[in-house]
């Protein structure tokens, strides 16, 4: 129409003002691997936006509607980068529950008990607080917390704690040259037991089955030494485990590792490792350097993670009609090992292993102020 005023031409959009930093910081949010995607969409459209472009060309280029690129170059203007991190309240179902409720349950979970019994269950509890047991359930899952299971500890009141743990621990971290390194033990009263009814084999949907009733047939006593570097194991079993036997197994060793070359045995305390005449043997044989753990900490000798092995893979699923049967089973699991040992590394440093014992004597201490432990000596060097 003659004398129309009409603009075919697409409007101007002016840049949208932002900081050298801020630019900085948003092409930082767009190449980050972490940078959730919603994140990276919007940090692209307020760039895009400060280098001019127009708001269709940046809807057309992006893959979103104008009204997307209009929302966030107005919401970047009025707060800066961080409003490009809110996230809008979705549209699904609202929590039956809100925190004050939740808070309560985990303080129940934390810190009370049911009347005549020692821990929670989700049914029990959801009894208590008037809520479902998926809802107890879901709540201890996302809190992590998990009433029925409990770990076994003891700290130990070994006056040289320290020297002897940072004797150990530097055997297994800086092993010295030209030596060798055993961790000897004995797994004692190891006992014989047949099963009163055979077993079912394991199937498809079902696993195996054993009586829950046995028969003791005898025990006994398996003497071992694992090489830490190496990770074999030298054992053997006897009836019992006095001093007797055990320098039975000291001369095993001997034999095993011939030569003048030094063998460190690292130990528990237990008497036969002490007994005056197994004493007089080792200093008859001064290739044999003994390190003692510290009491109660049966933990830092490696072969009791050895042992847990030999239970948990040969001897707790197993049927033995005699003693000469367990023995046998036992020199296979050892045969076997043997051909492709694997070693447990040991990566605990002296610092951490104080640290963490210090947690505990402290948590200790605030629950049973009447409970006192030995403090632990500084190291002489």
């Amino acid at each position: 129409m003659i004398g129309a005023n009409v603009d075919l031409m697409p409007r101007a959009t002016s840049a949208l003002p932002i900081q050298q930093a801020h630019q900085q910081q948003l092409r930082q949010w767009v190449s980050a691997f972490g940078t959730p995607r919603q994140v990276a969409l919007r940090s692209q459209i307020v760039l895009a936006a400060a280098e001019g472009q127009s708001d269709n060309a940046i809807a057309q280029n992006l893959q979103v509607s104008r009204q997307t690129v209009n929302l966030w170059r107005a919401r970047f203007a009025q707060g800066g980068p961080q409003t490009l991190w809110e996230i809008a309240p979705g549209r699904g179902r609202k929590p039956t529950y809100g925190p004050e409720k939740i808070a309560s349950i985990v303080e129940a979970t934390l810190r009370t008990k049911p009347k005549g019994m020692t821990q929670w269950s989700c049914r029990l509890l959801a009894a208590r607080q008037g809520v479902s047991k998926s809802t107890i359930n879901n709540i201890w899952r996302s809190h992590n917390l998990k009433p029925h299971w409990v770990k076994t500890f003891k700290l130990s009141r070994d006056a040289q704690f320290l020297e002897k743990l940072t004797d150990v621990v530097g055997l297994y971290l800086n092993p010295p040259q030209q030596a060798v390194v055993l961790c000897v033990d004995e797994k004692s009263q190891i006992q014989a037991l047949d099963r009163t009814q055979p077993g079912l084999p394991m199937k498809k949907g079902r696993c195996g089955t054993l009586t829950h009733d046995y028969k003791r047939n005898g025990t006994t006593t398996l003497f071992a030494a694992l090489e830490v570097l190496q990770g074999r194991v030298i054992g053997q079993c006897y009836a019992r485990h006095r001093h007797q036997e055990f320098l039975k197994f000291l001369q095993r060793l001997e034999q095993e590792f011939p030569g003048e070359i030094p063998l460190h045995l690292v130990m528990d305390n237990y008497g036969t490792h002490k007994e005056p005449n197994v004493r007089a043997w080792l200093k008859r044989h001064p290739r044999f350097v003994c390190h003692f753990v510290p009491t109660s900490s049966s933990w830092l000798n490696l072969v009791e993670r050895w042992f847990g092995e030999l239970t948990r893979k040969r001897i707790r699923r197993g049927s033995f009609g005699s003693v000469d049967d367990l023995q046998q089973a036992i020199e296979e699991f050892l045969a076997i090992w043997d051909e492709k040992p694997k070693p447990f590394v040991w990566t605990a440093t002296v610092e951490s292993i104080v640290e963490k014992l210090s947690h505990c004597r402290q948590t200790l201490e605030k629950i049973q102020p009447g409970c006192t432990l030995p403090r632990r000596r500084k190291a002489k060097h």
